[in-house]
């Protein structure tokens, strides 16, 4: 039974998925900062010194106590932190196009070059044939 399950495990479209799975996450952690330090505060720039992730509407403002405990929190849409989300959906979809179409192109087959003429084989069965139909 190991054996059997062994030999699942280690089929070549398994192992690929657990590779892109992997890699998903890595890619993804990887262009979440660079669209958060990088490109948003570039965004941010232009836009006059905005930053989107604090972009909201407040549908009801926070509550404070007297003491200035907050009593009841504020209700927002947040739609600034769902803009930096599809940039981040743009990137990686944009990163992982590259990659499939770069990798698509190292597994191309290589075309064999025609050979020149018939081996010797076939020519000998050439013969063997004009031999036999001249018989006949």
């Amino acid at each position: 039974m190991f054996k059997e399950f062994r030999d699942f495990i280690m089929t070549g479209n398994v192992i690929d998925l657990a590779v892109a799975v992997i890699l998903a996450g890595v890619v993804s952690g990887v262009v979440k900062g660079f669209v958060n330090l990088i490109m948003m505060p570039i965004v941010g720039h232009f836009t006059g010194d905005v930053d989107f992730s604090d972009l909201k509407v407040v549908l009801s403002e926070a509550v404070i106590g007297a003491d200035g405990v907050v009593t009841k929190p504020e209700n927002a849409i947040m739609y600034g932190a769902w803009v930096n989300t599809i940039i981040s959906l743009v990137i990686v979809g944009f990163v992982l196009f590259i990659i499939v179409k770069a990798y698509n192109n190292l597994r191309k087959p290589i075309a064999a070059a025609a050979p020149a003429g018939p081996s010797k084989e076939e020519q000998l069965l050439m013969e063997i044939r004009d031999a036999i139909k001249s018989q006949n």
